[in-house]
This record gives structure tokens, C-alpha cells and sequence, in this order.
């Protein structure tokens, strides 16, 4: 049964009471639109389908984000934290005036066009529509705040991006590497050559703790991955030069059990070496800025392949969880495969 009464301030508060279902209430400036709001309330208790919006309607984006800062971010790995940064900046800059019931397909479709219009990548905006559509996900089922759908789940996501092709031919490689082992910091250069040697992520590789490291049995046992699956990944003589290096470095500090260690912070806890900056410098001045360090780990993979690897035995190394996923990493020499060919043919 609904009750209409004005209240002090001269608006109308609709008030909807149903056995069954918990009291539902609305104030509106117009007493002829909380009639219909009470109308249409009781039609979806009747039909089983009533959702109290208040709080989707009285909760902003930006404060949304502001919780799902508190609550969920903590939960995620701290370089997935770093990834995301900007995109929650960006996010709740555009969206944040809205409230979490106002915002439609239309308003999220036309974020997506606008991102895409100006250049960024397909991979770009999905990973940007996939962190508001989380957003909206665990207001719904973690937050139970009424909203009748995800608008996110309702639009055409950009088709995902073919995938890097990009090799590093051999003389590049030599330009890399000694560009790297010029650097004051030796651990650069290290780090680079074990990216090559073994195709671990480089967060695999900053996180790397002395204790993973079985020098003797030519392994590193890795717990922390991307995808929460441990993996042990062997080493090749070069990879095992490199970490008895860098494992013995005289500069190594016995305040942590990193292999690659950055300055003490605030907490004057040490953090991973950080080399970004340098890193971006020296591509630039060797004329490689479309070098990016993950397609050190596709170089790795696709090496693997070429020396005759199953892709069993490549994915247990690179930590692929499927097959369709180690193809999109991997890209082959045309002129390796002929030189395999003309084996067949000979």
C-alpha cells in the first residue's frame, strides 16, 4: 500500500509498504511523480522484480571509486595497484560527477568511442572499460547497492589487439646489451639479459628474492606470478652467470633478500629496483622507442619455440595458462623456418 504525504520542505514522500518486501520510500518535488513512482514500485514488488535504487541514485562514481579505493585496490597485486592508477584517475575524472544509476550503456559507449577517437589502443580501453565494469560488479554483488545491471556488460567491447610482433634482431640485441652494461648500475644490464634468458615478466624478475634462486640445480622457483600460478623456471648458462652475479654483487645489502634492490624508503624498507627512467633513456638513444621491456618476454618465447620446444614445455616455462595465449606471444622468423625447410627437404 503506498501513502503520499508532503513534507516540510514542501516535497512529496512516496512511501511503499508489501508483505514481503522491506519498506521502500522516495522524496520528490512533485507529488504527480512520487504517485508514479509508488505506481511503479508496487508493480515490480507484484512481479518479483523491485530494486531499491536510493542508494545508487544518492551514490556519486567518484565516491564509489573512493570505497572500491579502500576496499578492493588493497586486494590486488601491488604492480596491478601501479598499472591502475591512472586508469581510476582518468575514470573517475570523466565519470565521477555522475551517480551509479545514472550512468548507461549509452554514457559508457560513448566513453569508449571518445577514447578511441583519440588513438588509444583497442587493449587500451578494454583494460579501461574492465576496471569500471568491476567497479559496477562489486557495487552489485559486494555492496548489494540496487542497480538493475552492469552498463559496462551492455556495450560492444574494442576487439582485443593482435598481439606485439616485434623481434629484437641480433644486432639489436648487441646494441641493447651494451647499452645497458654501460650503465653505472650493473643490475640494469642484468636484468635485461635474464628478461632474453628466460622470459620472465619483469615483476617476476624485480621480486626476486635470494632464497628462489637454486643456482646449483639451474632454477628459480617462482610463487608471486601474474596469473597466481607457481612455476619453476630453468636457467640457461647465461641466465645462471647472471644471477651468481648478481647474487654475489658486492653492493648487495644484507637488509633484504632481494637479488635486484632498489634505496631504502620512508619505512626504510628496500623496494625492487626501479630503472624506468633510464631505461626510456636509452632506448631513445639508441633510436628503439617502440621497444617495450615485455617483448624481451616475447623474444624469450619465441626462441623457445624455435629451438624445437613443444608448447607444453614453453608454457610451463613462460607461465601461459593456455595455448591461444602463448601463440598471441610468440612470432616466428620467417627466414628460421626456411632454414628449417630446407632440413626436410635436403
Amino acid at each position: 500500500m503506498a501513502t503520499i504525504v508532503k513534507t516540510e520542505s514542501g516535497k512529496w514522500k512516496a512511501v511503499v509498504r508489501r508483505k514481503g518486501w522491506p519498506t521502500a520510500s522516495k522524496t520528490l518535488r512533485i507529488k504527480r511523480d512520487a504517485e508514479d513512482w509508488a505506481r511503479r514500485a508496487e508493480d515490480e514488488m507484484v512481479q518479483g522484480v523491485f530494486i531499491q535504487r536510493t542508494l545508487s541514485e544518492k551514490m556519486s562514481i567518484s565516491d564509489a571509486f573512493d570505497r572500491y579505493n579502500r576496499e578492493v585496490v588493497p586486494t590486488k597485486k601491488n604492480t596491478t595497484q601501479i598499472r591502475e592508477a591512472g586508469r581510476l584517475k582518468l575514470l573517475r575524472k570523466h565519470f565521477g560527477k555522475y551517480s551509479l544509476a545514472s550512468v548507461t550503456p549509452d554514457l559508457v559507449a560513448q566513453y569508449r568511442d571518445m577514447r578511441l577517437d583519440q588513438g588509444k589502443s583497442n587493449n587500451t580501453v578494454r583494460l579501461e572499460l574492465a576496471l569500471i565494469g568491476h567497479l559496477f560488479t562489486i557495487a552489485i554483488k559486494e555492496w548489494h547497492i540496487g542497480l538493475a545491471y552492469n552498463p559496462v556488460a551492455n556495450i560492444r567491447k574494442p576487439s582485443p589487439g593482435e598481439g606485439r610482433n616485434h623481434r629484437l634482431s641480433p644486432e639489436n640485441q648487441a646494441k641493447l646489451l651494451k647499452a645497458v652494461k654501460k650503465h653505472s648500475n650493473p643490475m640494469l644490464g642484468w636484468i635485461v639479459q635474464l628478461a632474453i634468458e628466460t622470459g620472465m615478466r619483469q615483476s617476476e624478475i624485480l621480486n626476486l628474492k635470494k632464497h628462489q634462486v637454486d643456482l646449483k640445480r639451474r632454477i628459480v622457483s617462482l610463487n608471486d606470478t601474474k596469473n597466481n600460478s607457481p612455476r619453476t623456471v630453468p636457467l640457461t648458462k647465461r641466465a645462471t652467470e647472471v644471477l651468481q652475479y648478481a647474487i654475489t654483487n658486492p653492493l648487495l645489502p644484507e637488509d633484504t633478500d632481494l637479488v635486484f634492490f632498489g634505496e631504502p624508503g620512508k619505512d626504510l624498507k628496500r623496494k625492487p629496483y626501479q630503472f624506468n627512467k633510464v631505461w626510456i633513456q636509452i632506448k631513445k638513444d639508441l633510436g628503439f622507442a617502440e621497444l617495450h621491456f615485455h617483448d624481451l618476454r616475447h623474444e624469450a618465447v619465441s626462441r623457445l619455440v624455435e629451438a624445437g620446444l613443444s608448447d607444453q614445455e614453453v608454457a610451463s616455462i613462460s607461465g601461459h595458462k593456455s595455448m591461444q595465449m602463448l601463440r598471441r606471444y610468440t612470432h616466428l622468423r620467417a627466414e628460421d623456418l626456411v632454414q628449417k625447410l630446407d632440413k626436410i627437404n635436403s
